[in-house]
């Protein structure tokens, strides 16, 4: 082979090695382009979920801190009543020092909100944090009518109202009174259940209410008290309750992971099949998952079900109690 047609095969080989190397650049460019494309678009529809249970949330939220401020201001301050909890704390301090209310709504409740940080979430304990603070602004700055002095009307409908604050506020996950934190806390470390934890917890209460107050006070106090407490469980069914979750998805994988990676959760996986189908046809195979969630982390798990599959069919009912697998064993999250 001559010095001339060497120098053209070399020419040639070069050329072809430019056009191979550009087809493979172009094609892997394409690869890269169309997972970001795909990226991007789960990362647009995730911010939407997002942004759409946010906005939910805190709707709830802000209609709770405006029950519970209505209820606190309208009816128990008036009358010089107590209640349960953080806020029946608060209203006895705040009687005997003569500071204002608001103050000490926030001061008391940032410890078991500071719990609820490592026992719950990290977004449960801000959630929180911002109801109280609004609560607590709503108390000190708005100017809501006396509505009756009626000692019975002033226990019940007063406790009706904290109770539909403290409700909405849950199911917007977050607490405006951190008496349930605390209880979580405990229950999991012992065999008492929530609601025997907040009866333990506000028997003191009433019986400051009784030594700084009046007996007769105490006892319309423990009437707000159950006023409160059944109105609580009216809205959401009662804290002290595990749920049951069935979920039944197409992408029952990416689901099962969600509830273990984001929630902390186990769940357990059931083989079945869709029954929507005529005589003789095949039924579709499917998995079906199955958790146990608390009603605080109910929101949490929604909001993950909507970024996956958001048609996903789920099935949710109340548990009274549960033991053992993961449920003592791991904290919430």
């Amino acid at each position: 082979m001559t010095n001339e047609k060497l120098i053209k095969y070399s020419h040639m080989k070069k050329v072809f090695q430019f056009i191979i190397n550009e087809i493979v650049k172009n094609q892997l460019k394409k690869k890269t382009q169309h997972f970001q494309t795909d990226q991007i678009e789960k990362e647009i529809v995730n911010a939407k979920v997002e942004f759409k249970h946010i906005i939910r949330d805190s709707f709830m939220m802000i209609l709770g801190t405006l029950s519970a401020s209505f209820g606190l201001k309208a009816f128990l301050l008036p009358s010089s009543f107590i209640d349960g909890g953080v806020t029946g704390i608060s209203l006895i301090i705040s009687e005997i020092t003569g500071i204002s209310l608001a103050i000490f709504l926030v001061i008391i409740n940032l410890p078991f909100i500071i719990l609820g940080f490592s026992t719950i979430s990290k977004q449960f304990a801000f959630k929180s944090i911002g109801a109280i603070i609004i609560l607590a602004l709503m108390v000190h700055f708005i100017a809501y009518p006396v509505v009756t002095h009626d000692k019975l009307l002033v226990a019940v409908f007063g406790g009706f109202f904290l109770g539909l604050g403290i409700g909405l506020a849950i199911r917007g996950g977050a607490v405006i009174d951190g008496t349930e934190v605390l209880a979580v806390y405990i229950s999991k470390r012992t065999s008492l259940t929530i609601g025997d934890i907040i009866l333990l917890f506000n028997i003191p209460i009433f019986m400051a209410g009784a030594y700084v107050f009046s007996i007769e006070i105490a006892l319309y106090a423990m009437l707000t008290y159950l006023a409160a407490s059944k109105t609580v469980d009216l809205i959401v069914s009662g804290i002290e309750e595990y749920i049951g979750v069935t979920i039944i998805s197409d992408k029952s994988e990416e689901i099962r992971l969600a509830i273990i990676e984001k929630l902390g959760r186990g769940c357990t996986i059931y083989l079945g099949k869709n029954g929507f189908g005529k005589r003789g046809e095949s039924l579709k195979k499917t998995d079906i998952v199955y958790t146990l969630i608390t009603r605080l982390e109910l929101s949490k798990l929604q909001t993950e079900l909507d970024k996956i599959d958001d048609s996903a069919f789920v099935v949710m009912h109340s548990i009274k109690d549960a033991k053992g697998g993961m449920i003592k064993k791991r904290p919430l999250k």
